[in-house]
């Protein structure tokens, strides 16, 4: 196997490198583990509200895959301004500010009462929202050297994760909420879960730190060696060459990678927002829905994770990120093949999938932020996610297009399946440049 960058034996690192990045890992992961919870939780809850508000505003499969990823198109406009702004105001106080908005908007997604109002309250939702994820991309940037940014990455997505196990089961039981002071189930499923981000804005006010010069909890050895460290890394990458922001924003490498995001969007949205569906076609009652489309989910966490850990060790940066993109596919087209009658061995391929879009992410970011730094790194990331992420928009809208046109799951899946696979065949044409890939420690290479 071909590594994408040398790496040197773990015993080698110098143990106040050890000592000081997990420090810094035990007071900001967590916390922003916590943010993106919230945020999983108000992005896919529109799934399982689906299935009785689809019958209670007569929407049709169309209309709500249409509106689900309408949430994108806010996303995709607001995206790129929000991460400039948080480069320029810093990550604290723009942090909180995503936190907040977000969660009264989605709050008010409750009352919405025909499709253009249902258009209208989650095209505004990804405009509250846009900024978070890349500029939480960023903000790890500031903080991890480049050796420990797939593993933290992977610490941080695993909220996603950890909400869509949790997330399904807290939100089929307020569906029985259902008539509660004359509001229906689905309302209060956005009522209550937009608390949280509006709570954890105050957190994130307290608690947050911008960048490591500003760490009074860090000890000054620790403080030093991080700084010195990371501008170590970013004076290497522009040794390179020195992005400018537009340069960044044309660069053809940075638009190819923002392919591979594409792909791995259309398919992860398509299943998010349908999975509920897909599941209550094996003929379970709604409660269980939420346990059932959990599953997927939790052997997803300890793959991902594990996935994330390899590829720091190993280096080998596109070939993880293009497995796990045709471990989704392989996981997709299972699905198709095996149908809503067999509904065990569908599970098997719907965790399969699982196992493999949720590692997808955790590795790519490595790439972009391998080459890109400053102003620069702020525009590029925000760039590849905001239309990035307009495969979202595309993966439930033509998901239930075609459930409409053909009445079934099959088609739709194997259009979710392809999307992957396009990702897998770009990265690995794209490669990796070795030179911005810096050695974790000042031990020599291992051969």
């Amino acid at each position: 196997m071909a590594y994408d960058s040398p790496v040197a034996p773990q015993a080698q690192i110098d143990p106040l490198e050890r000592e000081t990045v997990r420090r810094v890992a035990w007071r900001l992961v967590p916390l922003l583990m916590l943010g993106y919870f919230c945020a999983y939780l108000d992005r896919v809850n529109v799934g399982f509200a689906g299935l009785t508000m689809n019958k209670s505003l007569g929407f049709s499969a169309a209309v709500f895959g249409f509106g689900s990823g309408l949430f994108f198109v806010g996303y995709f406009l607001f995206e790129l301004p929000s991460n400039l702004i948080l480069d320029k105001v810093g990550a604290r106080r723009w942090i909180a500010r995503i936190l907040f908005t977000w969660g009264v908007i989605s709050a008010l997604t409750a009352f919405v009462w025909n499709d253009w109002s249902f258009y209208g309250i989650r095209f505004l939702l990804g405009a509250a929202e846009a900024g978070f994820y890349p500029g939480i991309v960023l903000y790890l940037t500031w903080w991890f050297p480049s050796y420990y940014r797939s593993r933290m990455m992977a610490l941080f997505q695993s909220a996603s994760v950890i909400s869509l196990i949790i997330g399904p089961i807290v939100s089929s039981q307020l569906l029985q909420l259902d008539g509660l002071l004359g509001l229906h189930g689905w309302q209060w499923l956005f009522v209550l879960e937009a608390v949280p981000p509006i709570v954890m804005a105050v957190v994130v006010v307290i608690w947050l730190t911008d960048r490591p010069h500003d760490a009074k909890w860090l000890r000054p050895e620790q403080r030093d060696w991080l700084v010195n460290r990371l501008e170590s890394e970013r004076a290497q990458r522009e040794a390179v060459r020195h992005f400018k922001l537009s340069e960044a924003l044309s660069n053809p490498r940075v638009w190819w990678l923002t392919l591979v995001y594409f792909g791995q969007n259309v398919s992860n949205y398509g299943l998010l927002i349908f999975l509920p569906q897909i599941v209550k076609a094996f003929g379970v009652s709604t409660t269980l829905v939420g346990v059932i489309s959990a599953v997927p989910f939790v052997f997803a966490a300890v793959f991902m994770i594990y996935w994330a850990m390899r590829s720091d060790r190993t280096g080998a940066r596109t070939f993880h990120v293009a497995s796990a993109c045709l471990i989704t596919a392989a996981g997709l087209g299972a699905c198709i093949l095996i149908g809503a009658d067999h509904p065990v061995i569908m599970m098997v391929a719907l965790i399969v999938a699982a196992m493999g879009q949720q590692a997808i992410a955790p590795t790519f970011w490595t790439l972009p932020t391998a080459m890109l730094s400053g102003t620069a790194a702020a525009g590029g990331i925000a760039l590849i996610n905001s239309v990035g992420n307009l495969g979202g928009f595309l993966g439930p809208y033509g998901f239930g297009l075609i459930k409409d046109a053909t009445h079934s799951d099959v088609i739709p899946l194997l259009a979710l399946a392809a999307a992957p696979v396009v990702s897998a065949i770009v990265v690995m044409a794209l490669g990796h440049d070795r030179r911005l890939e810096r050695i974790p420690s000042q031990a020599a290479p291992a051969e």
